[in-house]
């Protein structure tokens, strides 16, 4: 049974990923994850979908304005975050970054995607914030 977040968000990370596999297969893992973060912000902009890249993201705390306290790699038409990674393998790390990301700015859903697996199929994690 499909869950209210994938009807909600299933379209747009469906077109993330398939963005995502487009540049994988083009290039192949062996890049720096900035290329890929570049390649996938042209992709998706040429896909018609508003991004923001390197987006910083500032945190409040016991009433005061901290930050910036990280940078967004891309942000998705303000709905999903995507977190670009160029690694051999992931480490649980990287999904409890991508959930602090969440929680830090309110969004449901985040994509962690690995551009140094052998396949995007194996790189394509899913984060979602339970709130």
């Amino acid at each position: 049974m499909r869950s209210s977040l994938d009807f909600q968000h299933g379209d747009l990370t469906g077109r993330i990923i398939k963005a995502a596999v487009a540049i994988h297969r083009k290039w192949g893992p062996g890049l720096l994850e900035s290329a890929y973060r570049n390649a996938l912000h042209v992709e998706l902009r040429h896909m018609g979908v508003r991004i923001r890249k390197e987006a910083p993201v500032s945190l409040e705390h016991r009433g005061e304005l901290i930050g910036p306290a990280f940078r967004a790699d891309l942000i998705v038409e303000e709905q999903v975050i995507v977190e670009v990674k160029a690694v051999e393998k992931l480490a649980p790390v990287h999904a409890r970054q991508l959930i602090t990301y969440l929680k830090a700015t309110g969004l449901e859903v985040g994509l962690l995607l690995n551009f140094g697996a052998s396949s995007m199929r194996e790189g394509v994690t899913r984060v979602v914030n339970s709130l």
